[in-house]
């Protein structure tokens, strides 16, 4: 039976919660955007998140959006930073000069709150929240009142995510979220990128302008995208930073990274309420990318397309939306 334990400690000069069971540690960062930084595999020495070095961290607090499990909210981009919601017209900060949108909101800045943590007989786990009110940075751009809880768990079934979203408020808000997941190729420490294997359960591919915003129509898949949906391609086949719909199979969302040469597959199971992926592959650079569940199209807010189709949903006052995932390995 594997040991289970959860503690305070630190990672890269930083606090954090470790989380230990059997063969597998993870840390999370409460302070540094509730991100799960690492998720390990201690018999084979596999990382399988892109974590920042020691002499990397100054870098990383300043952009945590490529390293662990950031939280995106709003993900993505928003035309000129503006989000038109219910009859009003909201306006982000234009933070990415390149393409005049606002870009990922702020729940991967922000520091997030330790609720608890500990371990029994099934696991180690910790849970961290985000309680944004009127002093938080993001209800100045939306001013919106609600609570985002991460709950995390570790045992020999791999990690497990459990994200909640509660309006605290007294209107209807908006619930767009996603994950900037940046998972490692190779993730052995003596795998080799060109022998690892990608698959998604994507559907169609959005045609995106210059401004890396959705035109509302698709574009036809090239031959190396329908095998990432079908065998599984090498992820650095060409430079990504494409968006698509997701389109489950055998009734799950999720990405597979196969080590062909180990005979290992990384499963990342992020459940079907994510109707739409992100794949960032950091210029065809080997070593990590960022398959990311997304709830919501890309700028869904300004496009004219039917709500349900593109993600974009409300959360009345006092309702709650909840969603699963889980890595794990086979």
């Amino acid at each position: 039976m594997a040991f289970y334990e959860s503690f305070e400690g630190i990672y890269q000069g930083e606090k954090a919660v470790w989380l230990k069971a059997g063969r597998y540690e993870a840390a999370l960062l409460p302070k540094i955007g509730g991100n799960l930084i690492a998720f390990r595999d201690n018999e084979t020495g596999s990382r399988f998140l892109h974590e920042p070095e020691a002499e990397g961290m100054e870098a990383f607090k300043a952009n945590p959006g490529i390293y662990g499990i950031p939280v995106l909210f709003p993900p993505n981009r928003y035309e000129d930073g503006e989000f038109p919601w219910n009859g009003k017209t909201y306006q982000f900060p234009v933070n990415e000069a390149s393409t005049g949108n606002h870009l990922h909101g702020y729940a991967h800045l922000s520091e997030w709150e330790l609720v608890h943590f500990g371990s029994n007989e099934r696991e180690s786990y910790a849970e961290v929240s985000l309680k944004v009110t009127e002093t938080h940075k993001m209800y100045s751009f939306l001013p919106f009142a609600f609570t985002i809880t991460l709950r995390y768990g570790l045992s020999e079934l791999g990690l497990s995510q459990q994200v909640v979203i509660r309006n605290d408020g007294g209107e209807t808000m908006p619930c767009l979220l996603a994950f900037h997941t940046a998972v490692n190729a190779p993730f052995a420490p003596d795998g080799d990128a060109k022998d690892y294997r990608l698959k998604l359960t994507l559907g169609n591919r959005w045609e995106l302008d210059e401004r890396m915003l959705p035109t509302g129509k698709f574009q036809k898949l090239t031959p190396d995208e329908e095998l990432m949906r079908g065998e599984g391609v090498y992820p650095f086949f060409a430079a990504m930073d494409n968006h698509y719909t997701a389109a489950p199979q055998n009734g799950r969302n999720r990405m597979e990274l196969t080590d062909t040469k180990h005979g290992l597959t990384l499963v990342y199971d992020v459940g079907t309420s994510y109707k739409q992926w992100m794949i960032w592959n950091n210029f065809a650079s080997e070593g990590f990318f960022c398959p990311e569940p997304q709830i919501n199209l890309v700028n869904a807010p300004n496009v004219a397309l039917p709500a349900e189709e593109i993600g974009l949903f409300g959360l009345e006052p006092g309702a709650v939306w909840e969603e699963r995932a889980r890595f794990y390995l086979k």
